[in-house]
C-alpha cells in the first residue's frame, strides 16, 4: 500500500510543500542539497515536526491527518541521526536495551540480530567514550533496529564521518538493505551514498520535490543532472561475468552488454551496482585504437543541455540500459548528435559499488 505523506510549513525564509507515494520496500533516498528540506520532511515523517495540515498514511494505516495524530513515541519507527546521542555512562549493550522499552509488540529485529547485523558483538560491554566515530555510529543504528520497527529514518549517518569511516560502514547498510524487509528513508546531499544504497529516489530543492521515481529512472532525467554537476551519470545492476587475474580486472554483465573493471576481489557471480558517470563517456562514429577499453554500440534517446551553455548532455540506449554522456555542443555538432542515431560508445571509468 505505501507511504502517502503530504506536508506543508511556512517558516521564514522557508516553506516546505510536499506530496509524496513512497515504496514500502528498499531504500528511498531523500536527495538534495543543504537547506533543500530533506531533514524537515523526515522530522515530519517522525511527528517531531508537526504540519497541522499533514497526511502521513502509512501501509493503510493513518498516523497523522486532520482527525488523527499518532505521537513520535508511538511510531513504530527507528530514527538514526547524524550523531548517535548515546548515553554515555552507560555500555553499549545498556545503550541498546534501553531503547526496548519502546518496543512494538510485532518483533521484526531482535538485539541479537542487531548486534550481528552491524557486527558490533566485541563492543556490547565498552562505553561510548571507548569508540571510534563509526563504531557509535553502528551502534546508534543497532538501537534504532533493535526496537523493531516498521519504519527506519536515517538522516545524513554518515555526514560526521571521516572518508574512512564512511567507507567502514557502508557494507554494513549494504547488508541491511539486503537482508531486512524493513523500509529506510534515508537522507543524504552525497550522489555516492545514494548511487550505491538507494533503490528510490526523491531529489528535492528549497522544500519542493523536483521528481521521483525508481533510482535507475530517476538519475537518467536530463533535467536533473543540472542539479548533480559533475556526478551526474548512470547506475547499472550488473553480475560479475568473468575474472582476469593477469590484469586484475572483473568484466560485468548488464543488460545491454559488458564493462570491464578493476577488480577488487569479487567473484563470479557477485551481484554489483556500476555507476557510470556522464564526464567518463563519450561518443564516437566508429571505434578506434585508444585506451579505452569499454565501447559498446547504442543510440541516442535524447538531448538536453548542461549547466554550462556550451554543454550538453546525451542519453544513449545502449540494449536496455540508459547511459548519460558529458559532451560539448560543438562535438555533438560535429557528429550530429540527435535522437534516433546510432554511434559508440566509449566508458573511460566503472565504478563497482559492492
Amino acid at each position: 500500500m505505501g507511504i502517502q505523506a503530504c506536508f506543508r510549513l511556512d517558516w521564514p525564509g522557508f516553506s516546505l510543500d510536499v506530496d509524496l507515494a513512497l515504496p514500502t520496500r528498499g531504500v528511498t533516498a531523500l536527495f538534495g542539497h543543504s537547506g533543500s528540506g530533506k531533514t524537515t520532511l523526515l522530522r515530519c515523517i517522525a511527528g517531531l515536526e508537526r504540519a497541522p495540515q499533514g497526511r502521513l498514511i502509512v501501509n493503510g494505516e493513518v498516523w497523522q491527518d486532520e482527525q488523527r495524530w499518532v505521537p513520535t513515541y508511538k511510531r513504530p519507527i527507528g530514527y538514526v541521526f547524524q550523531e548517535p546521542s548515546l548515553f554515555s555512562h552507560l555500555s553499549v549493550i545498556s545503550n541498546l536495551r534501553y531503547g526496548l522499552k519502546r518496543m512494538s509488540d510485532e518483533q521484526r529485529v531482535s538485539l541479537d540480530q542487531a548486534i550481528d547485523l552491524l557486527g558490533i558483538g566485541h563492543l556490547v560491554d565498552r562505553k561510548p567514550d571507548r569508540l571510534s566515530g563509526g563504531e557509535r555510529q553502528r551502534v546508534g543504528m543497532a538501537r534504532a533496529l533493535a526496537v523493531s520497527p516498521r519504519l527506519l529514518l536515517m538522516d545524513e549517518p554518515l555526514a560526521a564521518l571521516d572518508l574512512k569511516r564512511k567507507q567502514e560502514i557502508l557494507p554494513y547498510l549494504e547488508r541491511l538493505h539486503d537482508e531486512l524487509d524493513i523500509p529506510v528513508l534515508y537522507v543524504s546531499h552525497s550522489p555516492d551514498e545514494v548511487a550505491r544504497l538507494a533503490d528510490y529516489l526523491v531529489a528535492m530543492e528549497d522544500g519542493r520535490v523536483l521528481a521521483s521515481g525508481p533510482l535507475a529512472d530517476t538519475l537518467a532525467r536530463l533535467d536533473l543532472p543540472i542539479r548533480l554537476g559533475e556526478d551526474a551519470g548512470a547506475v547499472l545492476d550488473a553480475t560479475v561475468a568473468e575474472v582476469d587475474k593477469d590484469w586484475h580486472l572483473v568484466r560485468v554483465d548488464f543488460s545491454g552488454g559488458s564493462l570491464w573493471a578493476r577488480d577488487s576481489g569479487l567473484v563470479v557471480g557477485h551481484r554489483v551496482r556500476v555507476r557510470v558517470l556522464a564526464r567518463d563517456v563519450s561518443l564516437a562514429e566508429q571505434p578506434g585504437t585508444s585506451s579505452i577499453q569499454n565501447v559498446l554500440r547504442g543510440c541516442v534517446d535524447a538531448v538536453g543541455d548542461d549547466v554550462h551553455p556550451g554543454v550538453a548532455l546525451v542519453r544513449v540506449q545502449v540494449g536496455d540500459t540508459v547511459l548519460l554522456s558529458r559532451l560539448t555542443k560543438r562535438a555533438a555538432a560535429s557528429l550530429g548528435v540527435k535522437p534516433g542515431l546510432e554511434l559508440w560508445v566509449q566508458v573511460k571509468s566503472v565504478a563497482l559499488m559492492e
